[in-house]
């Protein structure tokens, strides 16, 4: 065995070593982000002020209403409690809520930071493993869907990292976020792993830097969508059901998850601006990978699995974007349309390659 052959696969037993200790990072993360969930609490009043957004944006969840109630002998007593308003629209405000928020107590809050500094930590340590992994194949670590699977996740947790770093109100994305990465490793780890190895001819190709980077940011932007999108539904029918029960009520720990989310407005506006942001890319990726088919296979199009899946993909997020623009759709409607779109690029990501035959299947 040459040098150079020993070095890159003790590069790639490196990476091996840093991806489980991340997976491991990841795991007491997940138990901080689970930690901070459970021991946060909120006052009533922030509870009423988050629970819903008022309906012309001008803060009338903190506006009292004037309650009369008849006495026995003809008098009337006065009472003010806080309006609860309906959920909002369109003009609809952002209520910066969820985790870590300025109604979390003390063991909430230090949960929150634990799980913030294991998340930062687990991704660093994640990135090292991919670029082991790429070191030891002195190329791009994602010619397989190994090295897809971990730069994906690993691609998704860097936006989440980048969005704290910016100050923006993306903590409720931790626990979600660090669960499905677990997932993600544990299926490249156990299903999808690849020994170290060179890329069949089809793949030797500078494209494979410029279609599939692209199509890995875009699906892990599209990823934080999605979530985004999901506990929209969630949020949506409880602030429903707030509205109709007049007011906060108890209940068990599934509301009380609910009630520490950002309004439904938020999160429908926060999935919305991610997918319109990432759309363009995600139109480039199907470009970039028709004039890749053409310098590898000879034509730009072939109607292969692969290639017909992307562009589903890109229809139903176009329609999804279409709709919203032109439709006026809004809500619930609108979320389902795009929890299809990203059902589309799973089938794209699993499906194709797992169990339909085409030219990509080597992947």
């Amino acid at each position: 065995m040459n040098l150079a052959a020993a070095a890159n696969e003790n590069m790639a037993y490196i990476s091996n070593v840093l991806i489980y200790s991340a997976m491991a990072v990841y795991t007491l993360a997940f138990i901080a982000h689970m930690a901070e969930w459970v021991l946060g609490s909120r006052s009533k009043v922030g509870r009423t002020a988050a629970a819903l957004t008022a309906s012309d944006g001008t803060g009338d969840a903190g506006r009292t209403e004037t309650v009369e109630i008849s006495g026995g002998k003809g008098g009337t007593t006065v009472l003010e409690r806080p309006k609860v308003v309906t959920r909002g629209g369109s003009g609809s405000r952002d209520v910066p809520d969820g985790p870590g928020a300025a109604g979390s107590d003390a063991g909430g809050d230090m949960s929150g930071r634990i799980a913030i500094s294991l998340t930062v930590l687990a991704f660093a340590i994640h990135a090292a493993g991919v670029l082991a992994r790429a070191l030891s194949v002195q190329r791009a670590p994602w010619g397989n869907m190994y090295e897809f699977s971990t730069t994906f996740s690993m691609v998704a947790v860097g936006a989440y990292v980048v969005g704290l770093a910016l100050r923006k109100n993306v903590r409720w994305l931790g626990l979600p976020l660090v669960t499905t990465v677990l997932l993600d490793l544990g299926l490249a780890v156990s299903v999808f792993y690849t020994e170290s190895d060179q890329l069949v001819p089809a793949l030797d190709s500078y494209w494979l830097y410029i279609h599939v980077s692209c199509a890995i940011i875009s699906g892990a932007v599209l990823y934080l969508g999605a979530v985004a999108t999901l506990l929209y539904l969630f949020r949506d029918r409880y602030e429903a059901k707030l509205a109709a029960a007049d007011g906060p009520q108890p209940g068990a720990f599934a509301t009380s998850v609910l009630e520490r989310l950002p309004s439904a407005a938020t999160l429908d506006k926060f999935a919305y601006r991610i997918n319109a942001a990432v759309f363009p890319l995600w139109t480039f990726t199907l470009i970039a990978g028709a004039i890749w088919a053409e310098a590898a296979w000879g034509r730009y199009w072939g109607w292969d699995p692969k290639e017909v899946w992307t562009f589903i993909t890109w229809v139903a997020y176009a329609c999804y974007l279409h709709a919203r623009a032109t439709a006026g759709w809004r809500g619930r409607k609108a979320a389902y349309l795009a929890l299809v779109a990203f059902a589309c690029f799973l089938f794209n990501y699993y499906g194709v390659n797992l169990f339909v035959d085409g030219l990509h299947s080597y992947a």
